[in-house]
């Protein structure tokens, strides 16, 4: 089945580009060209994964990021025209999955889209389909989590850390570890990545994240799923 793909820009021969080169990939793409329409089409419709710009007019991308976490945890890519590292990470604060700066090689999105969607393709039905520790169970199918019997809504990359740690209570995986087995070897960015994702993750599933009763840190060394 072909993958559906959301594009969301206002430079219009910036979404023809990455459109003409998507559907040669074989992909459905729609395309946006405004925060309010990209939200639109969010609600109204299902996609495997959003490229979203940062610079948007109406609603900006952040602004767009947070409102689609409110309702689901479709994997996002923020496109930014600006180097700066502040403006990454609040991307990923907002809910997003990954970041690319422009320019870009359409060879390098494409890439960067596989290798999500093939991290959250379903699991094959001979494989373990849930995870369960305590009060925290993780449908591997759907990859919904539930705590306490109540679904909490995570991106793709909170699920893949979360289901990391789970699959191996009580061991303790530095940041480094983290940022390679998740995001792989050729991501760009540096472990403030995987603090900002332990930081979410804790907020959504911790009564008190503060003082967490699942993720916990190992200090200097790394984070850790308790065994209940």
């Amino acid at each position: 089945m072909s993958k559906r793909v959301l594009v969301v820009d206002d430079e219009k021969l910036i979404v023809k580009g990455i459109r003409f080169s998507l559907e040669q990939d074989g992909m459905e793409v729609d395309v946006a060209y405004d925060g309010e329409e990209a939200l639109a089409l969010v609600r109204e419709n299902a996609y495997d994964i959003i490229l979203l710009d940062v610079m948007l007019p109406k609603l900006n991308g952040f602004e767009v990021c947070q409102q689609i976490r409110e309702f689901s945890n479709v994997p996002i890519i923020m496109l930014t025209a600006k180097g700066d590292d502040m403006d990454k990470i609040l991307g990923l604060d907002y809910g997003a999955d990954d970041y690319m700066t422009k320019p870009f090689n359409i060879l390098e999105v494409k890439a960067r889209i596989k290798a999500i969607l093939r991290r959250i393709e379903p699991k094959e039905a001979n494989k373990v389909r849930f995870l369960e520790n305590g009060d925290v169970k993780l449908d591997l199918e759907s990859r919904r989590v539930y705590v306490l019997g109540q679904e909490i809504a995570l991106t793709a990359k909170e699920f893949e850390v979360l289901e990391l740690l789970i699959s191996n209570p009580n061991k303790v995986f530095g940041r480094e570890s983290l940022l390679h087995t998740v995001w792989g070897p050729d991501y760009p960015g540096d472990v403030r990545t995987v603090d900002v994702h332990i930081r979410r993750l804790r907020e959504k599933i911790e009564q008190n994240p503060g003082e967490p009763k699942y993720v916990h840190t190992k200090w200097g060394v790394g984070y850790y799923f308790w065994n209940m």
